[in-house]
């Protein structure tokens, strides 16, 4: 998944990067490092204090923590305080069951031709169905889901 986000970032000329799931940083490293290319930046949101901790030290090591703005809270509540139109692309890698409750903060923070990502929509199909089918019914998206790995969920922001 890292690289085909990398390949993404510097193909679209990227510039604002809001990733939700930090985790311990893989995922980050990838954009931080693409985002290197495009003169831009990367916010990542994380909710555990511990993955944080681990996530900043990968980023540190990487010479990549001057791309990266951490946010150790709740992604709802995070979302929730964001401008209008903040990010031309958004990953998601986080608690699944609330990317719906998400969504309409992710229509409203995405810049019109902005990409989101998801990421494990095959491997976890289940749980991403009822979301992935309200984006692919939303005609503000154009959408296509890739079938590699754990497979990627892309939606385009149309205006």
């Amino acid at each position: 998944m890292g690289q085909f986000l990398s390949i993404l970032v510097k193909g679209c000329s990227v510039k604002n990067i809001l990733e939700i799931g930090t985790s311990n940083g893989y995922s980050t490293l990838w954009l931080a490092n693409a985002v290197e290319e495009t003169n831009g930046n990367v916010t990542t949101v994380e909710l555990s204090s511990e993955r944080v901790g681990e996530a900043l030290a990968n980023f540190e090591k990487a010479n990549l923590l001057q791309r990266i703005d951490v946010h150790n809270q709740e992604a709802g509540a995070f979302l929730d305080s964001q401008l209008d139109h903040s990010f031309d692309f958004i990953f998601l890698d986080s608690e699944r069951t609330q990317y719906m409750w998400w969504l309409e903060h992710i229509k409203r923070i995405l810049q019109p031709k902005g990409l989101l990502v998801v990421d494990n929509a095959t491997s976890h199909a289940s749980e991403l169905a009822e979301f992935i089918k309200m984006i692919e019914e939303d005609k503000m998206f154009e959408t296509v889901l890739l079938a590699f790995q754990n497979g990627a969920f892309v939606a385009r922001k149309k205006q």
